[in-house]
């Protein structure tokens, strides 16, 4: 029981590490360069991407302790590739927009993103109907953030 809580542990924290990456970039352009930029108007409020992201990154952490519980067959190491890559491009991503100050490579990169977490989900579905699951909020959060990303491009050309 103690090997399998530090295992999902594990997970969750390497889940996080992507968002404490992206947030070294992030926080210090929150009250600075993203303050000024034209947003719409469905553009939520600041304080709401922390509490969010922070559920987001537990379901990715548990979705994959799932996963490994329930395969360890090739399959489910090409859903850990994906899995990894889409990690990796989520902390690029806030690299890239708030580190680079750059709204169209961002939209690039979470373009990539979105298409990561979609294969990912699906493979993860197919594993585990459960884990799949787990992951469509980030999904949709991520739907929902390529958008609002596009726009804030499109504001500030």
């Amino acid at each position: 029981m103690l090997k399998k809580i530090l295992i999902l542990s594990f997970f969750i924290t390497t889940a996080h590490l992507a968002g404490i990456i992206g947030s070294f970039f992030t926080a210090p352009k929150i009250e600075t360069w993203y303050f000024f930029l034209e947003k719409p108007f469905f553009s939520p409020p600041n304080w709401l991407f922390a509490p969010v992201w922070i559920v987001l990154y537990t379901l990715m952490g548990i979705s994959a302790f799932i996963v490994l519980q329930k395969s360890q067959s090739s399959r489910a190491k090409s859903a850990f590739c994906f899995y990894g890559a889409q990690l990796l491009v989520n902390a690029l991503w806030s690299v890239i927009f708030f580190g680079f100050q750059s709204p169209f490579l961002g939209f690039l990169t979470i373009i990539a993103l979105w298409f990561l977490i979609f294969v990912t989900t699906v493979k993860f579905w197919k594993i585990e109907k459960f884990a799949g699951l787990l992951f469509l909020p980030y999904f949709f959060w991520v739907t929902f953030a390529m958008v609002l990303n596009f726009f804030i491009w499109q504001l500030n050309a």
